[in-house]
């Protein structure tokens, strides 16, 4: 969409204001609120903000950033009202010499996806953020989140209130121009997820964006809580972020297939995978990068603790779904870590950088693990069998990431430095809290 066609577009769509939108290292939403007869003027001339205040952005000194708007990231917000009408736009940041700017996560994800481009290649993502709804009704005040509902795994209800939101939910994100595929109950209670159509990663991570504040202002619609926290509930699953990914040339044909093998994965494939293994544990400070996220990532819930690779078989860290006769671009590797938590921009970038270091390090992936329960293994046996475990902390996952110079570069030293800056503080901060745990087992026992 050229700014000519979004100029008539909002027009048309009746909207009064727009939103331009980016992200923190975090992954949090930014954004600058306008009037739309200034819209005209914002996609000539992009706008100036002080960027001072943004994790990850300028010093004071050199605070001035400049917001250049997509018009093809466009969509109407649909639960604003008629009279209010607000639609958003997402931007890339530049510095005031013109340059971009190399603390913008949606950028520095830009710029990889371009490199690979170079070699003819689009690298493709279909997530699968899990999501939990809560009654605002004792999650306040300390009080345990209470879940939405009492569903289960697929269960439907035709009266079940869940199932209204969750429609809902996805009919606005299919108005924002999500290709929605499924949306179904997960494991918990008040457990839901919905999947979209794989595209290339720079519109996956906007989707997620999309998905994440679309379910929290619509839940806060009907009085919940939506809340992608990894592990919000002790001895119950967490929400992960399954990515489903291919790499597709220029033509749309799939690299990653190859009718002659075992699993129909090429040589390409299998390196692509070697590198997110060889990678996993400092790619977990970026992808699973709040201390709740090594919560879920723990034996018996589904999520992934091991670091290796299988067909079907979920206590792996990446899967090969099942391959389908004549099905060719549906050959994929899933990985299984991530959650929704994590800045989906960066999330993409270190996923790709790990699996481009794989292929151009043409590395071999360990055997599969079909067939075999990771968790149903001692230490001795994991260590015999060459398994390596993911890191069991943030602090763990964060010196793994400094000793990883792949992973760096990708992300680059201002990001970088912004990211590790913020992570260890949160880090430091739960580190010195005294939890309820502590008080109930050791106040009169110690």
């Amino acid at each position: 969409m050229d700014n000519k066609a979004l100029l008539n577009r909002v027009e048309k769509d009746g909207v009064k204001f727009i939103s331009l939108q980016f992200t923190d290292v975090t992954g949090a939403v930014k954004s600058v609120d306008m009037p739309i007869q200034r819209l005209p003027e914002a996609l000539e001339d992009g706008v100036w903000f002080d960027g001072s205040s943004v994790e990850g952005f300028a010093r004071i000194q050199e605070s001035d950033m400049h917001l250049r708007l997509d018009p093809a990231t466009y969509a109407v917000l649909p639960w604003t009202s008629e009279e209010r009408r607000r639609a958003r736009v997402f931007c890339d940041i530049y510095t005031p010499d013109g340059q971009p700017f190399d603390g913008d996560p949606r950028g520095r994800l830009k710029r990889l996806l371009e490199k690979t481009a170079e070699r003819g290649w689009t690298y493709n993502v279909g997530p699968e953020p899990e999501f939990f709804l809560f009654r605002r009704n004792g999650a306040e005040n300390g009080v345990h989140p209470v879940p939405h509902d009492v569903g289960g795994y697929f269960d439907f209800s035709p009266n079940d209130e869940a199932v209204r939101v969750r429609t809902q939910l996805m009919d606005a994100l299919s108005s924002m121009g999500l290709e929605v595929e499924v949306g179904h109950h997960e494991v918990a209670l008040g457990q839901h997820e919905i999947d979209f159509h794989f595209a290339n990663a720079l519109r996956a991570a906007d989707n997620i964006l999309t998905l994440k504040y679309t379910v929290k202002a619509i839940a806060a619609q009907h009085g919940l809580i939506a809340s992608f926290m990894p592990k919000p509930i002790f001895g119950i699953n967490g929400s992960g972020m399954h990515c489903h990914q291919s790499l597709f040339d220029k033509q749309g044909n799939n690299l990653f297939f190859d009718p002659h093998d075992e699993y129909r994965l090429s040589e390409l494939a299998y390196a692509f995978i070697a590198g997110q293994l060889a990678h996993a544990r400092a790619l977990a400070a970026v992808v699973a990068p709040t201390v709740n996220s090594y919560k879920r990532l723990v034996p018996g819930y589904e999520a992934p603790v091991y670091v290796g690779w299988a067909q079907q078989n979920r206590s792996a860290l990446i899967r090969i779904p099942r391959y389908t006769e004549g099905r060719d671009k549906a050959v994929r590797a899933e990985i299984r870590f991530p959650d929704p938590s994590s800045n989906p921009y960066l999330t993409m970038t270190v996923l790709l950088a790990a699996a481009l270091d794989g292929i151009d390090k043409k590395m071999k992936p360990p055997k599969p693990l079909n067939n075999v329960n990771v968790y149903h293994l001692d230490e001795s046996d994991r260590k015999r069998m060459g398994i390596p475990s993911l890191p069991g902390s943030l602090a763990e996952a964060l010196t793994e990431l400094e000793k990883n110079k792949v992973l760096q570069e990708a992300l680059g030293p201002t990001i970088y430095d912004a990211f590790r800056r913020a992570k260890w503080e949160e880090w430091d901060h739960y580190r010195i809290r005294v939890t309820d745990l502590e008080v109930e087992r050791y106040l009169e026992t110690a």
